[in-house]
């Protein structure tokens, strides 16, 4: 399957924040998850990019939402995620199966969403993570 220049952008972008995860002792569980959501005709897919372990303290499971940058010409990357994208987010971590999370040991975790930014306008990696981010 051939990927768009978005697409492959992306998966760098990805790649990059799951490294610098677990860099810093996390555990990447899977990535890009989709989730159906919604009812009847009017099923949906949320996705997260990237499901971790962030082993704490305190310890949880955490949906991360990545977004990588280029170029300034549509803002900063933190600016790209509103209220909705969380509430989205959040919804995708409560459908999950718990089966999926308690298979790896981490039913009982605390869930969080967490916003990692791969910002590579000045010409090199540079990542910032917001933590624990709430739906507006």
């Amino acid at each position: 399957m051939s990927r768009t220049l978005r697409q492959r952008r992306g998966l760098v972008g990805e790649t990059a924040a799951a490294e610098h995860l677990e860099r810093q002792g996390w555990s990447v569980l899977a990535r890009n998850v989709f989730v159906p959501s919604g009812n009847g005709r009017d099923v949906r897919r949320d996705e997260i990019d990237l499901l971790c372990f962030d082993p704490g303290p305190p310890p949880a499971v955490v949906a991360v939402e990545v977004r990588s940058a280029r170029s300034s010409a549509f803002g900063a990357p933190e600016e790209r995620v509103d209220g909705r994208k969380v509430s989205r987010l959040y919804r995708a971590l409560s459908a999950l199966d718990d089966a999926v999370v308690r298979s790896a040991g981490l039913g009982a975790l605390p869930r969080r969403v967490d916003l990692l930014i791969v910002d590579r306008r000045t010409g090199r990696y540079e990542v910032r993570h917001l933590r624990g981010l709430t739906p507006r």
